[in-house]
């Protein structure tokens, strides 16, 4: 799938989006997902896929326009007890050049993101990485080779606790209109991709994934009805299960997911009112840890 395509299912959602009225048969879950995006961040666009660095000081972020496109990569630092301005982080490129999903590793050594700048038409998003040095800043972003990436877009790269990539593509032989996949890293420097499979993945359009660093949960975004939510999966008995649809508004659609270290809280991405798309917090189980997201103090 390429990027206008991308950009054409997220901006059709934004439109179905806009046209709920309070009053119609869309009803507010019981388990209502809170608020999170921080002041300094929210504004009129559209701030989606979050990640921080191990200390927590440090927050990446999918910055785009209100109809959900012009994709940036942001940072913004935990300064003074306040989370900063966002700004360009050195490793980006300006536009027309289109990158989005950051993600940073759990030992704050690689980040991984999306990127067209491999492509003379910036259609096509590819995953790339970037390596950081020790004196703290980031080195020459690498795309990963074949076939972690293809001739379709790949999206929001994800690492788990062993090192293997979480991402979806809309490649040729998958289940459906999009997949999620595994890139697991081989001795040689090679990658094993492999499709996730039922019932991850379905004849719908699964297009996003997070996983838990312990690998027992995740949360895939599938455009499966009207539009696209968040659905849980537990690894059980050596296979995904499906657990259920994640308590969010009905009448929008949720990107961006990103898992706590102990998998029992999500950030992700909706939109708020009519003018934004910002930041939610839900809990996934009981007595959540509430140490997560990092507070900036």
């Amino acid at each position: 799938m390429s990027i206008a395509s991308i950009v054409a299912l997220r901006c059709l959602q934004c439109a179905a989006a806009s046209i709920f009225v309070v009053g119609s048969a869309w009803s507010q879950p019981v388990n209502t997902p809170k608020h999170w995006t921080p002041a300094a961040i929210s504004s009129s666009g559209y701030e989606s896929s979050p990640t921080f660095t191990p200390d927590g000081r440090e927050m990446y972020f999918l910055s785009a326009d209100a109809s959900f496109s012009n994709y940036r990569v942001m940072v913004s630092r935990c300064e003074r007890g306040a989370w900063s301005k966002p700004e360009v982080p050195s490793f980006a490129q300006a536009l027309p050049v289109v990158e989005a999903d950051p993600f940073v590793s759990y030992d704050g050594r690689r980040l991984y993101y999306i990127s067209t700048r491999q492509d003379p038409k910036h259609e096509d998003f590819d995953i790339w990485m970037v390596e950081r040095s020790t004196n703290g800043g980031w080195g020459e972003p690498k795309r990963l080779p074949e076939p972690v990436n293809s001739p379709t877009s790949e999206l929001l790269p994800r690492e788990d606790g062993q090192g293997r990539l979480i991402f979806g593509s809309a490649r040729a032989g998958g289940e459906g209109q999009g997949d999620i996949y595994m890139a697991t890293p081989q001795a040689d420097g090679q990658w094993r991709v492999e499709n996730l499979g039922p019932p991850v993945n379905t004849p719908a359009f699964e297009y996003e994934a997070e996983v838990s660093r312990d690998g027992s949960t995740l949360v895939v975004v599938a455009h499966r009805t009207e539009r696209s939510h968040l659905y849980q999966y537990k690894w059980r008995g050596g296979r995904w299960v499906e657990v259920g649809e994640i308590p969010a508004l009905a009448e929008q659609f949720q990107v961006g997911p990103l898992l706590s270290p102990s998998g029992d809280r999500l950030l992700f991405a909706q939109r708020d009112g009519e003018r934004s798309g910002e930041m939610f917090l839900v809990d996934l189980a009981p007595n959540a840890d509430e140490a997560w997201p990092p507070r900036c103090r």
